[in-house]
């Protein structure tokens, strides 16, 4: 149990070797195109066969060697640094390319004496004819001179140290190549794996942060309704209090039903506005009037679950309950250029002319800063909140996306 979980820490998507088929993939497409260049030289020259025979074997040797770097790669270059990935490669590459020199090299000395033997003629008309370490020139006129010479092994022992040398130069660069070519890759999919890893953390940032506005609306219109309906109880209007609780139950059922950080129609929030509007009707009878017009064109947009609900609630605050007048609260919508629609939400006191100071932005609690929050959060900057105070009364101005265009 203990070795299959270690096995499944090591290989999985956070394991020291959770790029193996990365390194699997490139491994074999290297050395695969080595060996298919090499090959296709090698057909064109004599003794094609032996030639590929040894070819395949330096491709073999090399791809065990290669997944061995990359094994000392990941063992020892834990943290994925790019400078202690390369500095692993570099003296990893040393000694495999020392190998593959020392082998490469010891191939080429192994030859069949008993093998085919291979002939060459000049442009003379001699011709040379080599069977193992025998070798025969034959002139035009029939003449021969058969030379034997010493082993192969012999010629070179002396010069062995060099050529070694000479070769594990060739072989370093070619397997430095593949690390150069493996690192880059590997901080590639770094990098990828690290941006979608942000973009999830930010949308489910941004998903929270959606939420948390969403949930404050609840608390604050929960107060003003409580402290609204004690209003009733206290003044001895017991039917209109009872009238207040059976809307406030099915205010609440609708609006808990939502999810928090969806969006919903924009005739579904309006129907929860008048719902709650119905609520305060029974504490304002005589004075509260409400005038909605909203296109038919529009009603299918898209917008944040609630996101009237502060600002009907201050118009209700600071517009209605603080006059004896008659008051007027209108809930607009207009559709603008560029896919976007306008919602305007206004409370004024019937008749008057003149501007009235309102309660600033800043005075609103969760109110008008909630709405501007949410929007921002959930359009960036294809939204705006514009408020301020007009004829009579104040005004509220949102503007937002319309959904079909959003998309």
């Amino acid at each position: 149990m203990t070795a299959v979980m270690a096995k499944n820490s090591l290989f999985s998507s956070e394991g020291r070797f959770s790029d193996w088929r990365l390194a699997t993939q490139s491994i074999i497409g290297f050395w695969s195109f080595y060996l298919v260049t090499v090959l296709l030289r090698g057909l064109f020259g004599p003794e094609a066969a032996e030639a590929i025979g040894f070819r395949a074997v330096n491709a073999g040797l090399g791809l065990v060697l290669t997944f061995l770097i990359y094994a000392a790669i990941r063992l020892l270059a834990q943290d994925g640094s790019i400078r202690k990935m390369a500095f692993v490669a570099a003296f990893a590459s040393l000694p495999a390319a020392v190998i593959m020199s020392a082998m490469s090299l010891r191939m080429a000395t192994m030859s069949d004496p008993m093998g085919p033997p291979s002939r060459i003629t000049t442009q003379e008309g001699v011709a040379i004819v080599q069977r193992g370490n025998n070798v025969r020139i034959v002139k035009e006129d029939g003449n021969e001179l058969e030379v034997n010479l010493p082993p192969v092994e012999e010629m070179i022992a002396s010069k062995m140290p060099r050529l070694i040398a000479d070769g594990t130069v060739t072989w370093y660069f070619l397997l430095a190549a593949w690390c150069a070519f493996f690192i880059a890759m590997t901080q590639q999919r770094r990098t990828r794996l690290t941006e979608i890893r942000l973009a999830e953390a930010e949308t489910a940032a941004h998903a929270a942060q959606v939420r948390a506005l969403r949930y404050q609306v609840n608390p604050h219109f929960l107060f003003n309704t409580l402290n609204s309906l004690s209003s009733l109880v206290m003044s001895g209007r017991s039917d209109r209090a009872e009238e207040m609780l059976m809307a406030l139950s099915t205010f609440f059922r609708t609006s808990l039903s939502i999810d928090p950080s969806a969006d919903v129609s924009l005739a579904e929030e309006i129907s929860l506005q008048r719902l709650y509007l119905d609520i305060e009707k029974v504490r304002f009878p005589d004075r509260l009037h409400v005038t909605i017009d909203i296109p038919d064109d529009l009603k299918e947009a898209r917008v944040p679950a609630l996101i009237l609900q502060p600002i009907v609630e201050n118009a209700i605050k600071y517009g209605v309950s603080t006059s004896t007048s008659k008051v007027e609260i209108t809930i607009r919508a207009r559709r603008l250029d560029g896919g976007r629609m306008q919602l305007d939400i206004a409370n004024r006191i019937v008749g008057a002319a003149k501007k009235i100071t309102w309660p600033t932005h800043e005075g609103t609690g969760v109110g008008l800063a909630n709405v501007c929050q949410r929007l921002e959060a959930h359009f960036g900057n294809r939204a705006d909140c514009r408020f301020g105070p007009i004829p009579g009364g104040y005004e509220v101005s949102l503007a937002l996306p319309v959904g079909d265009e959003d998309d």
